[in-house]
């Protein structure tokens, strides 16, 4: 898109680009009036002693912080101090708070919200490629495939431009075929939908994969040439009988072997899948089953086909390779590979053995916050879990208990609320950056306007939080130990008691000086170019000019002369071997089952006009209007016999807490399940109800099913 200041007002208008084609969802094109939203904050929050949020001047709100965190840290050790991030932060600010929680708190406690958006994807491509990078085509791709299967996925509600590819495709007459428990917007312009019970996807997977050796599908060539562990596989998918995955999923026999067949006799053919097959305890999994589906088809590495996962936040690519998952470096580097640690301690200038190991996931981080051997502060930038996390109401209550809750953000989300220090920072048109989407490709985010008065960017609170951390020796900090933080001292619960302004021994001051953590996004840039250099996601040979000169710069690209990477896997795979790894799977429950209690199977998902935990989209005007409230939609035949009639306000209960919407009646849902989107807190926050089970590589939550009962309220 285009931004024009026109008069002092921001216009958003369409750019002929070819990812979206020009086109954006209603959330785009309405995106610029929170700008100057009346919500907006624009001086920083300090909670006074009777419990309220003042404003306060930036001194005193970041004096408070950094007192707090110095006085959590000398009683608890370093690791009593965690930050959590976003995927809609752009590269240089992902980078620079992985590089703060390392060098400047010293801390291994640091994840992100996009650990419950593609984690599970990520890992099971690492696994099979060697890599993560979401497509490995480009999108134009898909509109020249003939056979596309997407799994878990509604782009016609979620990513709505994308449909014009997947419209160029029926057009060339390619076959579109969708797996989901409802019959979406998306899965009513397919040529045949999978309508499985949500869970058992995996099944299905496996299912299509026997049916493909049965049929004599298998490009037997491509399997033994470019890849290994196929025969593991071969014989955990016999036992996949496509009438045992009948009755497990309700898919029938004959949708399972017309999909095979398309997939089989396409002469190209693309696998897609996202957060309806992924975010579950077994997603990684799920994930594998589809890419051993495709590599068996002998579909990666070649034209307009391949298997691709698809992003579900505006940097959820970028945003996971630059530092802020707890076990990553920059360049999508380990942070246990002693390698990787000397590269990119020496680009900050430290000595690796001051680098801490990989922290723990999302929800295990944020379900520890609080606790003895937990995290007693936690710094927030651009996320709210109150409304997102899994059993949200838990993880309310550990943020409700610690000792030093601050929030970067320019809402008052449910979870500014909560906090001791709320740090107003600049929105998406007030300052340059670069952001990395789902194809790999790296763009150009420009700043159209300065800020409002009062308002700083995210770099510039970094930088002056850590300025504040290094003027002046201090006592020393004690390290954690294995078993975790280092031995406490009592404290008092959202009590910081301010201590002298001095900083731990562990960062001198000409560590830290100000070009430690510049502010400036270009610098910033280019010194992620050197961390990621030789990495996984080599951003070396990327430069701002060279994105400006062209449509965006795809990853790897190690030579700021030398090509990018718009396909992978032509011709090799960057594994130890050069050939792609198959992983037999085999389908096992969900984590939680229905029963007598609780009857019904329960999955989350978006709407068109709200995004996320829609702290942002539910002040805009017209998407309100659009979609003003929750609701629960389940079937008409499962409301008649729960004596529930259209708009009736439901309760759904599971094990962990509940949900209270007006009921919505549709046909296009199973009657065994019941569906209710993520985007609104309190009583209807859909959250408080889903599983925290968490799958075993991933740290991914079981979002898309749990056993609830439903009844009229």
């Amino acid at each position: 898109m285009v931004l024009r200041d026109t008069d002092g007002r921001i216009e958003v208008r369409p750019r002929d680009f070819p990812t979206n084609r020009g086109g954006l969802c209603q959330k785009g094109w309405t995106a610029a009036e929170l700008l100057d939203h009346p919500d907006r904050l624009t001086t920083p929050l300090v909670r006074d002693p009777a419990g309220e949020l003042r404003p306060a001047s930036w001194d005193v709100a970041l004096d408070r912080i950094a007192d707090g965190l110095r006085t959590v840290q000398r009683a608890h050790g370093r690791d009593a101090v965690a930050v959590f991030g976003g995927g809609g932060l752009t590269n240089e600010k992902a980078y620079a708070l992985g590089k703060f929680a390392r060098v400047a708190l010293r801390t291994r406690h640091i994840d992100y919200n996009g650990r419950w958006c593609m984690s599970s994807a990520a890992a099971a491509g690492l696994r099979a490629f060697g890599i993560d990078r979401g497509l490995p085509f480009p999108l134009t791709d898909l509109g020249r495939t003939g056979t596309l299967l997407l799994v878990g996925a509604n782009p016609a509600e979620t990513m709505p431009p994308l449909m014009r590819h997947l419209t160029d495709q029926r057009a060339r007459g390619g076959r579109l075929i969708v797996v989901d428990p409802r019959l979406t917007a998306t899965a009513r312009q397919a040529d045949l939908h999978l309508q499985p019970l949500p869970g058992t996807d995996l099944a299905v997977a496996n299912a299509l994969l026997h049916i493909a050796l049965t049929e004599g599908l298998i490009d037997r060539e491509y399997v033994a040439a470019r890849t290994e562990g196929f025969d593991a596989v071969r014989r955990t998918v016999a036992g996949y009988w496509p009438a045992e995955v009948e009755r497990l999923s309700g898919v029938p026999v004959a949708d399972l072997e017309e999909t095979a067949r398309a997939l089989g006799t396409a002469d190209s053919a693309v696998i897609l899948t996202a957060r309806g097959a992924e975010q579950h305890a077994k997603g990684v999994d799920t994930v594998s089953a589809y890419v051993n589906l495709a590599l068996a088809l002998g579909l990666p590495g070649r034209p307009h086909s391949g298997y691709g996962c698809l992003t579900g936040q505006g940097n959820g690519q970028g945003g996971r390779e630059h530092g802020q998952k707890a076990d990553q470096l920059p360049g999508y580097r380990k942070i246990d590979d002693p390698v990787a640690r000397a590269h990119v301690a020496g680009v900050w200038g430290i000595d690796p053995a001051e680098l801490p190991g990989p922290g723990v996931p999302a929800y295990q981080l944020l379900d520890s916050l609080g606790t003895p051997d937990g995290p007693r502060a936690l710094l927030v930038f651009g996320s709210n879990p109150v409304v997102s996390a899994p059993r949200a109401a838990r993880v309310e209550s550990r943020l409700r208990d610690l000792d030093l809750l601050v929030v970067a953000d320019f809402l008052r989300s449910e979870t500014a609320e909560l906090a001791d220090v709320v740090l107003p920072v600049a929105q998406w048109a007030e300052e340059d950056g670069t952001m990395t989407n789902l194809e790999g490709r790296v763009l150009r985010r420009r700043a159209l306007r300065e800020p409002p008065p009062g308002v700083r960017t995210d770099l510039a609170v970094l930088a002056g939080l850590a300025d504040r951390l290094a003027d002046t020796p201090g006592a020393p900090v004690p390290a954690a130990t294995s078993d975790g933080p280092a031995p406490t001292t009592p404290t008092t619960a959202r009590t910081v008691v301010p201590a002298p302004r001095t900083a731990p021994d562990h960062f001198p001051a000409p560590r830290t000086a100000p070009d430690r953590f510049p502010t400036d996004p270009r610098t910033v840039f280019a010194e992620l170019r050197r961390a990621s250099a030789g990495g996984v996601a080599d951003y070396a040979g990327v430069t701002w000019d060279r994105i400006e000169s062209t449509d965006g710069v795809f990853w790897p690209c190690p030579d700021p002369d030398g090509p990018d990477s718009p396909r992978l896997f032509a011709d090799t795979f960057p594994t130890p071997s050069g050939r792609a790894r198959f992983h037999a799977v085999q389908h096992r429950p969900a984590a939680e089952e229905v029963c007598a209690d609780y009857p019904l199977h329960f999955t989350t998902g978006r709407v068109l006009a709200q995004y996320q935990s829609g702290a942002q989209t539910r002040r805009v005007a017209a998407l309100h209007r659009a979609a003003p409230h929750g609701f629960v939609e389940l079937h008409p035949d499962l409301a008649a016999r729960l004596g529930i009639g259209e708009g009736d306000e439901v309760r759904v209960a599971s094990r962990r807490g509940e949900l209270r919407a007006p009921a919505r009646l549709s046909p296009t849902i199973r009657p065994d399940t019941v569906f209710a989107p993520f985007h609104w807190p309190g009583a209807a926050r859909a959250n408080s109800v889903t599983n925290d089970a968490l799958d075993p590589v991933s740290g991914m939550p079981e979002f898309k099913i749990c056993a609830v009962r439903v009844e009229r309220a």
